[in-house]
């Protein structure tokens, strides 16, 4: 009777633990979550209005896993003067219009600093 009073609790135990975790999880899936440390909330930092768009590059990016992802990247990007960029997750991908000239590293740095992977700048 020890035994199985003892297994009962653990079955108890570990079905809270699953509920929970499976309760937190939710929001993350559906792209809401705060995974990458904001709060599924963050506003967008509103694209630049360019006069002259010089060139147009694709930065090619690994580890955005979720909208809040994509909208930590654009608002780094969009920060810096005389950009103009877009993110798309489901292409792991940014493309950035430049309004003056921007070095591929002060863009990587903008972009590693948040903790993604850049691959490819084209």
């Amino acid at each position: 009777m020890g035994s199985t009073l003892s297994t009962i609790i653990i079955a108890v135990v570990l079905v809270v633990i699953l509920f929970f975790a499976v309760k937190n999880s939710i929001p993350h899936f559906r792209g809401e979550g705060g995974c990458c440390g904001g709060n599924g909330k963050e506003k967008l930092v509103k694209p630049q209005k360019l006069d002259n768009v010089i060139q147009t590059k694709t930065i090619k990016i690994e580890g955005m896993r979720c909208e809040n992802c994509n909208r930590r990247v654009q608002n780094a990007l969009n920060e810096i003067q005389g950009i103009n960029a877009k993110v798309n997750g489901d292409k792991s991908q940014a493309v950035v219009k430049l309004g003056r000239e921007i070095s591929d590293e002060e863009l990587t740095r903008a972009i590693t600093g948040l903790g993604y992977r850049v691959t490819e700048i084209i």
